[in-house]
């Protein structure tokens, strides 16, 4: 590899880099127009992924089967849509990331699809996951950030994720009577409201109090899916968004001082848009995005340069990206970021350019070393920090995991020629004696993946 420069693009910036990704960055002009190109083009779904199911039809289909035949029904159907959907799509995504030419696209989704969290830990609608990825975040990762924020609202996943398509606004046709029924003091649920403002957009320092929250939830009461039809037939039930205004809190809403007066799902969406643009969200997004590209402990001139294009062009994430890109911080420090484990096994992946990679190297990797694909352990995401990653016990694990990776591959491999394709600008000498010394090929390539500067970006 030619530079520093180049490496930064296609490991901070990207993914690592796979054989032919420096003849790309060359023949773009460099590394800064290579990755500006990308923003280019609008993010389309690769064919590799454009033939699966969407998630309205996989959520209609379990949704289906409960409402027709019961809960040993639906139960069924969710296997079936692992089998058939869930898991053909993973894998295909994850072979995809290993050999996308687009790579900062990708790093793109993941972020956002990280900010988005959602789990396949709530089993009614893990089968749907990836394809609310491909859905809600993929189409606007370098669209407005409002039009993603309503596409992840409203998206079921999304919504059954946090517990919003029950929630019923006290004083809704409903509520009213499921009180009376009860006794319950309220039907109301205010999980996605609180992340919608802590996590998705405004932030914990915002200043907002939990009479925001509950109002945010009044807003979103009725928000729902339309498997709430099994009720009234099986043949009404969709897998898509459906408002129902009979859960729906009446009257005006006041939220961080806005007041919004009633309009069924016309109300949530403008509070979206305001949350969307609200100076909060601007700080919030763009510590976020530094602290992932430049440094744990993101720089404040970074942040608020950042926050500033962001509110500037109204949430504009092409032009958000290509101001991150534009940070001379972000290529000062090559080594300033340790690789999550989702970033260093596609990462490793990418240097072994194998046409077809067994899940066993793929995706079950990324579980045993800590980060298993779709399965956060909370609404937060993933964390970003080296803190969060290297621990004596996950260093262990990374390099047994190496070793065992090393040996699948491909025969032939000059380990100094990969060593040089990889992490060549910036490779200590002991590495490179380390890897010459080496008493064989697999144990060279084994050297080089569990080396610091192929586990740091």
């Amino acid at each position: 590899m030619r530079d520093i420069a180049t490496f930064t693009a296609l490991t901070r910036f990207g993914l690592g880099a796979a054989p032919d990704d420096e003849a790309a960055v060359d023949t773009a002009g460099g590394p800064q127009p290579w990755l500006l190109a990308q923003i280019a083009r609008s993010p389309q779904t690769p064919a590799p992924l454009a033939g699966f199911r969407a998630s309205a039809d996989i959520l209609a289909g379990i949704w289906r089967a409960r409402a027709a035949e019961g809960r040993d029904a639906e139960r069924e159907a969710m296997r079936q849509a692992y089998r058939g959907d869930y898991r053909p799509e993973l894998r295909a995504r994850g072979l995809y990331l290993a050999q996308a030419p687009d790579s900062f696209t990708e790093r793109m989704v993941l972020f956002w699809s990280n900010h988005f969290t959602v789990s396949s830990a709530r089993r009614a609608i893990g089968a749907a996951i990836a394809a609310y990825e491909r859905e809600a975040i993929r189409p606007h990762v370098f669209g407005r950030f409002s039009d993603m924020l309503r596409a992840v609202v409203r998206h079921p996943v999304m919504l059954v994720y946090l517990d919003n398509t029950g929630s019923v606004g006290p004083n809704s046709r409903v509520g009213r009577r499921r009180i009376a029924r009860t006794g319950a003091e309220t039907t109301l649920n205010e999980n996605l409201a609180r992340e919608v403002l802590e996590l998705h957009t405004v932030g914990v320092h915002a200043g907002y109090d939990q009479e925001d929250v509950i109002a945010l939830a009044q807003v979103l009461s009725g928000w729902s899916h339309g498997g709430q039809r099994r009720r009234d037939a099986p043949e009404a039930v969709h897998g898509g968004f459906e408002f129902i205004p009979a859960f729906h809190e009446p009257g005006a809403k006041t939220i961080l001082g806005v007041r919004y007066d009633e309009d069924g799902e016309d109300e949530g969406l403008r509070v979206l848009d305001d949350l969307a643009r609200h100076p909060a969200t601007a700080m919030h997004l763009a510590t976020k995005l530094v602290r992932h590209f430049v440094a744990d402990d993101p720089p404040e001139d970074d942040v608020r340069r950042i926050a500033a294009v962001f509110t500037d062009s109204g949430g504009d994430l092409a032009a958000v990206s290509r101001a991150v890109i534009d940070l001379r911080s972000a290529w000062a420090t090559p080594l300033g970021k340790v690789k999550s484990p989702q970033d260093y096994v596609i990462s490793a992946n990418r240097a072994a350019a194998m046409d077809d990679v067994p899940q066993r190297d793929l995706i079950q990797p990324m579980g045993l070393l800590g980060q298993e694909t779709f399965a956060a352990p909370s609404p937060q995401g993933w964390g970003d920090t080296a803190r969060d990653w290297l621990t004596p016990e996950a260093l262990m694990t990374r390099i047994e995991w190496a070793r065992r990776f090393a040996a699948t591959w491909p025969a032939g491999r000059n380990p100094a020629e990969v060593l040089d394709a990889t992490v060549g600008p910036v490779a200590s000498a002991a590495l490179h004696q380390a890897v010459a010394r080496a008493p064989s090929g697999d144990a060279a390539i084994a050297l080089i993946l569990v080396s610091p500067e192929f586990q740091r970006r």
